[in-house]
């Protein structure tokens, strides 16, 4: 069995939460690399101890429903782990899924690094639908308050994420960005007439963008677009506040947001089988997730440093970074032998911000 001491050790370390906490959420953790699953009857089986079943189960959901989750707490401590110094880049994107015929819906701000986004700001929508101005406003408003307008590189994101309200709020706040556009969003042409924007485009070479280097206006902002037809005959059209020589490179970073989506449900711990459906509830499962997450991606970042995967035929490793690094701990916290001690001690050192 895993020396979860030591675990817990660190995570005092690491957060300012008493000992309960701390006892409770490296059982979490424990349970969640073992069984892959939020689902709470499932996890109370994997929780390490002598407790009955029924006394974890019980355990969860008191967490989840009395616990004053200091996010911003959390926030500082998955960044301090991934280990990367800003400015960031981010993805501002949404996933949503249904309980019967209760929506569940999730506005999330993450960190892409090596190709994931990692979970650091998000607040659940009480509504099925697109956010709005003052949500998407608001979840940036906690990032920039906890690390500054100054880590924000270049803030991504897809069609749903434009608006005129919204961009004037990212440009006072002086943040970079680069968004796709409706296709049939009104711009001010080279001769100053209002046209769809696609219509900018419309000579473009199949994948072939073409960057606009004059600003045009729209919305009564000067704003540089570039764009280009895609083989589905959709067309890609990419709005920023500033030029920049390769916007469809940097917009590709996006991508990371929805591996993360795909890690936090089949693909790693099945979000969707919560039956959850109070909003500060999932709030604070997604907290746990978030920790969760970040340890698997920077164990599976740590054994790609030691032993690189070969490429397979296609040009994509075997498995991706998260998935190594949660198969490993997946092994750990469930046959953890002697010889595997060892490793179990390194990738607690990697946890350790210290």
């Amino acid at each position: 069995m895993t020396d979860i001491r030591s675990l817990e050790q660190t995570l005092l370390e690491n957060l300012p939460w008493n000992r309960a906490r701390i006892k409770f959420i490296a059982r979490f953790l424990v349970a969640i690399y073992a069984v892959q699953t939020v689902n709470l009857s499932t996890l109370a089986t994997a929780f390490s101890g002598s407790a009955q079943i029924e006394s974890n189960y019980k355990r969860l959901q008191r967490f989840l429903s009395g616990f004053e989750m200091p996010y911003a707490e959390l926030a500082g401590f998955v960044v301090r782990m991934l280990g990367v110094p800003g400015p960031y880049t981010l993805a501002l994107d949404r996933t949503n899924w249904k309980i019967g015929v209760i929506d569940l819906n999730i506005l999330m701000l993450s960190i892409v690094y090596r190709g994931f986004g990692v979970p650091v700001v998000w607040i659940v929508l009480p509504k099925a639908g697109n956010s709005n101005t003052t949500e998407r406003c608001t979840v940036m408003e906690i990032f920039l308050d906890l690390f500054g307008a100054q880590n924000i590189a270049c803030l991504l994101g897809d069609r749903e994420f434009v608006g005129r309200e919204w961009f004037r709020f990212l440009r006072r706040h002086r943040i970079k960005f680069q968004m796709r556009l409706h296709k049939n969003t009104l711009v001010r042409n080279g001769r100053g007439q209002a046209v769809q924007a696609w219509r900018l485009f419309g000579r473009t070479r199949m994948n072939s963008p073409l960057v606009i280097p004059e600003a045009r206006l729209m919305w009564e902002m000067e704003l540089y677009l570039s764009g280009c037809r895609l083989k589905n005959g959709e067309y890609l059209i990419l709005v920023s506040a500033e030029f920049c020589e390769h916007p469809a490179e940097q917009y590709r970073e996006r991508w990371g947001i929805e591996t993360l989506f795909g890690a936090l449900k089949s693909r790693g711990f099945n979000l969707e089988d919560t039956h959850l459906k109070d909003a500060e509830r999932l709030s604070r499962l997604l907290a746990l997730l978030a920790l969760a997450f970040t340890w698997a991606l920077v164990v599976g970042l740590w054994q790609a440093n030691v032993n690189e995967l070969k490429l397979k035929k296609h040009g994509y490793p075997p498995q991706s970074i998260f998935r190594r690094g949660l198969n490993i701990l997946c092994r750990l916290v469930t046959n953890c032998d002697r010889s595997d001690l060892i490793v179990w001690y390194k990738v607690i050192k990697l946890l350790s911000c210290s």
